[in-house]
């Protein structure tokens, strides 16, 4: 269709909005390299780790890889929906987060590549609970965009992709890796890494919050169909920690299913919950929510 106008020459942009806000966060805080993160340590501290040890870092990366992949592959549809309501502030901030989930799979592909230098084929760790996730719940709904970009169909994409993939399976991935990781000092560029990737969720958490409760302003009865979307999406994303677990006996590193279990439960809660506060808000109330939030984060 053709241009009637533009934003940047008619109303102009929004500097004080959430979504630019976190674009100026995303300039700042994401433009970090994948190729400069030293690896070096981590190649010697490889070498020490026990067999099982080094099987459970492959298995959470296997998962972290694909994982990345799947939602750099899937976002396109959500930046052409938000382009197609001409929310400039919205598609500039979701480029950065196009670019950073990619740099997210590079770092992955190196750190496999350069440390573990694993050759075997690792969709063998991706379990049933992981591919209703990424390999089919994912890429439906979010590919579904391109069909279908009602609130309702967007509110589902957001909740998977933001809630679910970003807020609750990463987050716990990430303290995974803090547990298993911190304490001994190992693998100093895997967790550096891990740290710029947890950053840059955070920003797009934040997105994933306010969009929904954006949405949740305009469409009241979208309520039901989050709340629907977030219980699921939760037996299988609790499945999927646990099988990430149950292969071995001792689990490495000490780590206890039941701590990560409650982990990944208490961010689901801390999502759900921080979505039902926002219904009956204005826009300009989850506005200045959403903007005390970008506030705090690094």
């Amino acid at each position: 269709m053709p241009h009637e106008s533009f934003v940047t020459t008619s109303r102009g942009l929004d500097y004080d909005s959430p979504p630019m806000r976190l674009y100026e966060k995303a300039k700042r805080l994401g433009v970090w390299n994948p190729s400069d993160i030293n690896l070096s340590q981590d190649i010697l501290d490889w070498e020490w780790l026990k067999s099982d040890e080094r099987d459970l870092i492959v298995r959470l990366i296997a998962m972290f890889q694909a994982g990345e992949e799947a939602v750099t592959l899937d976002l396109l549809p959500l930046l052409m929906t938000v382009a197609s309501e001409n929310r400039l502030e919205e598609e500039m901030f979701l480029t950065t987060f196009l670019w950073e989930e990619a740099k997210h799979t590079d770092f992955f592909h190196r750190f496999m590549k350069q440390v573990t230098r694993t050759c075997k084929d690792l969709s063998t760790y991706h379990t049933p609970n992981y591919r209703t996730i990424f390999y089919k719940e994912l890429p439906k709904v979010m590919q579904r965009l391109r069909r279908d970009s009602s609130p309702r169909a967007q509110a589902q994409a957001v909740v998977t992709y933001n809630m679910i993939v970003e807020g609750v399976l990463a987050e716990t991935g990430y303290h995974a890796f803090s547990v298993a990781l911190e304490k001994s000092g190992w693998m100093p560029g895997l967790r550096k890494g891990i740290a710029l990737l947890k950053q840059d969720e955070a920003r797009h958490i934040a997105y994933g919050i306010y969009l929904l409760s954006r949405l949740v302003a305009e469409n009241p009865n979208l309520w039901a169909v989050i709340e629907t979307k977030m219980n699921e999406l939760l037996m299988p994303a609790i499945g999927l920690i646990g099988d990430a677990f149950v292969a071995y006996d001792p689990i490495p590193f000490g780590l206890k299913y039941d701590e990560f279990a409650n982990y990944a439960s208490q961010q689901f809660a801390n999502r759900l919950g921080r979505l039902e506060r926002a219904r009956g808000q204005t826009i300009d109330e989850i506005n200045k929510v959403t903007q005390d939030t970008i506030e705090q984060l690094a």
